[in-house]
């Protein structure tokens, strides 16, 4: 309540005019609210580290037939569900939201936080919300521990997608491909229940269902979300239809057969024809050789040099001690998680990386873009950012710095710095361009359009899972324009194959959104800090360039993501950084594709 100074014997209007209005002294609530978030923060970090301790061992030692390791990853999940989605702590945020003109901003951003966060574990839900951590636990098992078989041998990931790499023999890739399908049939059930699960598990606090749910945390509803991922394929589109025109002439050409009006999924070297890069060698630029020379301890050893030339602290030893780096022996009685991954254990200073490195191009690009998301989290784990805001300015942040520098660390002058390739070399560069825009313009149609929309439907409209595999190749076709090899029936669930369907999921368009962010950050360092061409850039030993990257990550969570980006560089998030980019392989693609059919439609 606003309050008058009480003077006798003065007029009342000399008293406004001179006096004025106090402001209200909201300092007791603010007190009160914060002795309740230190409360819940320090119990909040105890939960949320054993939950990932959990996680980790559930990840890293998968042993067929034993549940210790997911018996103890779902109690430890159980008891961070229990604490974050209870009624008490649901009760205590909305009580102080329900006062937030009263509150510090950074407050009430940790109130949101934290009650967003219970809306994936309200105690309201009941035995939902375990229902649910068992489902995704065992998912993981299923999918991690799964013996992908080939010719009768036992194979990996690795050796699946080096065959769809480097395999000319349409025959053997088509049963490299089919083989990494298998899985699919083994999670459909579990995809099913998580699907059901997941709903359930958000709506009782109001939430429409699990795709709202993960959208709300950028502030969006589903709609407002569909149509940005879709305003994103639109601006690419026009590049990926001269691509998709492109490759199938190429492949075709290749593999020595009619050129197809769609592209079949095995002619295509990864999985889920998300990345093309492996249909371009740009002679001079190929540092596998190199990489092989040096082993992939030295590409790890050389991702924290990167770091650390720009000013950022070296890992701790504790990293190098705890993470999981390598590929598992031969003789290894257990299997591990072979998707590469970053984790923040404790929301402070354990930090681990899950990957397999091997020495070569894929996985050098792999491990800095890993040790992207290691230092931003090491950049915001200070005292100015709560345990509850410790993340990025939005999801796509974290995705954006990693991606970019995966970008730069693959550019001419960054390579001829360590020695990969020859100072001066003379290259094709608009093939360069061309395997670039095969990374990061193919990866749009997929991200936005494919996984969105199919984690939408799975979730928004209740997709039976009957239609699942219906859904995903009708999907594939419009937005990729690629088709399965043979018809896939409703027994397979090719939609699972994909990782982040199963464990991590409605979160997809997160790349999408990076990959935009990147582009726009990469152009403003290149540009105003390295005053470099984009395409050519170095940022080794660029200390301006480091402490600009450290003042965007330092603020974590702690700042609304549309205004941090317009701080950051002057500008909203747009796509046209990213299509300028690519403008002068535009021009290339349609003098190369004069006279040939295309097949995608010129809008979608």
């Amino acid at each position: 309540m606003n309050k008058w100074t009480n003077l006798l014997f003065i007029p009342a209007v000399l008293l406004a005019s001179c006096a004025g209005e106090k402001k209200e002294d909201n300092s007791a609530v603010q007190a009160a609210a914060q002795r309740y978030l230190d409360q819940y923060s320090q119990e909040y970090q105890a939960l949320y580290y054993a939950s990932a301790e959990g996680q980790w061992t559930l990840n890293t030692r998968i042993v067929e037939g034993d549940t210790t390791a997911s018996a103890a990853a779902a109690r430890a999940d159980e008891a961070y569900a229990a604490f974050t989605g209870s009624s008490a702590n649901i009760d205590s945020c909305r009580k102080y939201l329900a006062m937030k003109d009263k509150l510090l901003p950074l407050q009430v951003r940790q109130l949101e936080a934290m009650l967003f966060m219970a809306g994936n574990n309200p105690a309201s839900a009941g035995e939902v919300v375990k229902e649910r951590i068992d489902a995704t636990n065992h998912q993981t098992e299923l999918l991690y521990g799964y013996h992908y078989m080939l010719h009768g041998k036992e194979v990996s990931t690795n050796d699946i997608d080096n065959l769809l790499r480097d395999e000319k023999n349409i025959s053997r890739r088509l049963d490299a491909w089919n083989a990494s399908k298998e899985v699919g049939t083994t999670l459909k059930d579990g995809l099913a229940e998580l699907q059901r699960l997941r709903n359930a598990s958000v709506t009782p606090l109001g939430y429409d269902d699990f795709f709202a749910y993960q959208v709300s945390e950028y502030g969006m509803t589903s709609q407002e979300m569909m149509e940005l991922t879709h305003q994103l394929i639109r601006d690419v589109w026009p590049l990926y239809r001269e691509l998709h025109t492109w490759a199938r002439y190429e492949l075709a050409a290749r593999y020595n057969e009619p050129v197809p009006d769609y592209l079949p999924a095995h002619w295509l070297p990864n999985r889920w024809g998300q990345d093309w890069t492996a249909m371009v060698s740009v002679e001079g630029l190929d540092i596998d050789p190199a990489l092989k020379e040096k082993g992939a301890e030295w590409v790890m050893e050389q991702g924290e040099a990167f770091w650390v030339s720009m000013g950022f602290p070296e890992l701790p030893q504790t990293f190098w001690d705890k993470s999981s780096l390598y590929p598992l022996p031969e003789d290894a009685d257990y299997k591990k998680n072979n998707h590469a991954s970053a984790w923040h254990m404790d929301l402070q200073d354990d930090v681990r990386s899950l990957m397999s490195v091997e020495a070569n191009t894929e996985w050098w690009s792999t491990v800095l873009h890993e040790l992207g998301h290691i230092y931003y989290y090491m950049s915001y784990s200070t005292p100015d950012v709560p345990m509850v805001l410790r993340g990025g300015a939005n999801r796509g942040y974290h995705e954006a710095f990693g991606s970019m520098i995966g970008l730069a660390s693959l550019q001419k002058p960054f390579l001829e710095n360590l020695g990969l390739i020859e100072p001066g070399l003379q290259t094709n560069d608009t093939l360069l361009l061309l395997k670039e825009a095969l990374d990061f313009i193919v990866h749009i149609p997929w991200g936005s359009g494919v996984m969105t929309e199919f984690e939408y439907e799975l979730y928004a409209n209740n997709l039976p899972a009957d239609q699942y595999n219906a859904k995903w190749w009708e999907l594939v076709k419009k937005y990729q324009g690629i088709v399965p090899p043979s018809e896939r029936g409703a027994q397979y669930c090719d939609a699972a194959t994909k990782t982040h369907i199963n464990d991590d999921a409605a979160q997809y368009y997160d790349y999408s959104i990076s990959n935009v962010l990147l582009f726009q950050f990469h152009d403003y360092i290149a540009r105003n800090i390295l005053h470099q061409d984009p395409h050519a850039t170095n940022y080794w030993g660029s200390k301006e360039t480091g402490e600009f990257l450290s003042g965007v990550m330092a603020t974590g969570a702690t700042v609304d993501w549309r205004e941090h980006i317009r701080k950051s560089i002057g500008a909203d998030m747009s796509a046209k950084p990213m299509v300028d980019y690519f403008g002068p392989l535009m021009e290339y693609l349609q003098r190369v594709n004069a006279g040939r059919t295309c097949t995608l439609p010129e809008s979608i």
